[in-house]
Parts: C-alpha cells; structure tokens; sequence
C-alpha cells in the first residue's frame, strides 16, 4: 500500500488557498475570516504555497512538485490578508471552526504557518490557551518557529507553545541564510521540536492577472512546516489510531542529527524513512 493521506484532513490557518490544478477536489472547506467570502481564493499566495507542500499533486509539473501527502484532503481558513497581515482575533475564530468541524471533515492535523512575535508570554495568552486546547482536544498541531533567528529566544507565537510540534527551518540555521528562529521560550522550553529544508521552495502559486505561473518559490519556515503536517498525515492514514502524543514520539525517532544546539535544530533534520520504521509500515509504503 501506498501512503498519500488519503482521507485525513489538514486544516491550513494561512492566507486563503487558490484552486490550483493540482489541488483536484481535495480543498474540502473553506472559510474566510478577513472579508467574508464563500468561494476559495488566496490573494498573497503564502497559503496556496503552503497547501501544494501538503496535498499537491503535481501534475501541472509532471510529479516535479509534488506535496508529501497528495492524497489528503484540506480545510482552507483565511486569517491573512494579500500582505499577510491578520488579527489574533480571527486566528481564535478559526480555532473554534476546527473544534466546531473537525468531525465532519475529518479534520486530524492543523497546519500554522503564521508567527507573531511579542515581548513578554502574556501578550499572547490567549492564542496561545487557543492552540493548546485544540492539541488538548487530541488534534495535531503543527506550526512555524518564524523567521527571527539567529537570535536566541526568538520563536514566534504561536510556535512557542510548549505542546505542539514546532518546524524550523534545517537549511536556514547557519550563515547568512540563518534566520530560522530558535529557543528558549519564555517558558524555557527547548524549540523548534524538527527542523525540514525551507530555503527557496518551489510549490504551487497563486496566480495574479496577466501571469499563469502555476508555482512559485519561497523561503522560510513558514515551507518547512507543511513537511511535517503532510508526513502526520501520512502517519495517520496507515495508523488512524494514533494520539498526538504518540505521533509527536514517533517524528522524534525520525530525525538525522545535524551537531547544532538543541535549540537551534530540536530532535534533528526530519527523515521520511525513520519515520515510516519508526511507525511499523512496510518498506514499500
């Protein structure tokens, strides 16, 4: 059997999503918390990009593109405007969707490429109380470290919540290019948890009138995360019975160490492979 996280459900909290071919008939909800609209659009792209990592299919690109899990289905929710701005106050809202929904749509794994920074824990409380009930709730939380590094203490909210899984960047730690954010919280806790590749990305676009680019690259851990709630995904179709916890155990065994402070690169490099003999399939799944 071939894993593609079919039937499990991924709720993106990003900028909208776009219908890109190789979505199919797999966007299966969407709300939009800026402007109200009923039809799925995404006028940043961010989210479009974030979604093909996921559950595109690549077909536009002959397979070249495609998302870990291309199987999987997709609940879309706008907190973000076209230059990915938001309110703490939608992102709370589609929070309660997810809780209010999650059955209907299957919904597994929520996927938060978004970060706030903020100077002190209590500025962001209520987001945080807001992420961590929907971890409690047994869902699977993934979200972005950000992209303030390399300065220490500099994960973003709400990717400093000490429950969830936390993504940086592996290929943005060090040099130049090294803006992953890393720990300690506020709380001193360890993150990011994983780190995936996110530097200069190519997944699928958003295209804007006049221009018929079906993909598009982009940088930051904001690519890295979708890596990891695709591979959840995949996790989840082959072993449904699975708790969060568990699923959380099973990514830590799956990692490559890369010799980097524990804050800076968590548990280590995600690997596709561990995780699959971490979790028991076949080889040739």
């Amino acid at each position: 059997m071939k894993l593609t996280g079919k039937n499990v459900g991924v709720a993106i909290v990003d900028t909208g999503i776009y219908l890109h071919p190789d979505f199919d008939n797999r966007i299966i909800a969407f709300q939009d918390f800026i402007y109200g609209r009923r039809q799925p659009y995404d006028d940043n792209s961010h989210g479009t990009h974030v979604a093909g990592r996921i559950m595109g299919s690549g077909r536009l690109s002959g397979g070249r593109y495609k998302g870990i899990a291309p199987g999987c289905n997709v609940a879309a929710l706008k907190v973000l405007d076209r230059i990915g701005n938001g309110k703490k106050e939608d992102i709370l809202k589609a929070a309660a969707w997810i809780l209010e929904n999650r059955r209907r749509y299957n919904l597994r794994i929520v996927n938060i490429s978004v970060g706030t920074t903020y100077k002190t824990r209590s500025e962001q409380d209520v987001l945080l109380q807001s992420v961590e009930r929907l971890w409690d709730e047994g869902l699977v939380v993934v979200a972005a470290a950000g992209n303030q590094g390399p300065r220490e203490g500099s994960i973003t909210a709400p990717g400093c919540c000490k429950k969830i899984i936390t993504v940086g960047s592996s290929d943005m730690l060090t040099g130049e290019r090294g803006i992953s954010s890393r720990g300690p919280t506020f709380e001193c806790v360890c993150k990011p948890d994983i780190v995936v590749p996110g530097n200069r990305i190519i997944s699928c676009n958003a295209p804007h009138p006049g221009s018929m680019e079906w993909y598009v690259r982009k940088s930051g851990t904001s690519m890295s995360t979708p890596v990891i709630a695709g591979a959840v995904a995949l996790l989840l179709e082959g072993r449904p019975d699975l708790t969060n916890v568990e699923v959380k155990m099973i990514l830590r065994e799956s990692t490559d160490d890369l010799g980097l402070p524990h804050n800076q690169q968590g548990w280590g490099s995600f690997n596709l492979a561990k995780m699959k003999r971490a979790a028991g399939f076949p080889e040739d799944c």
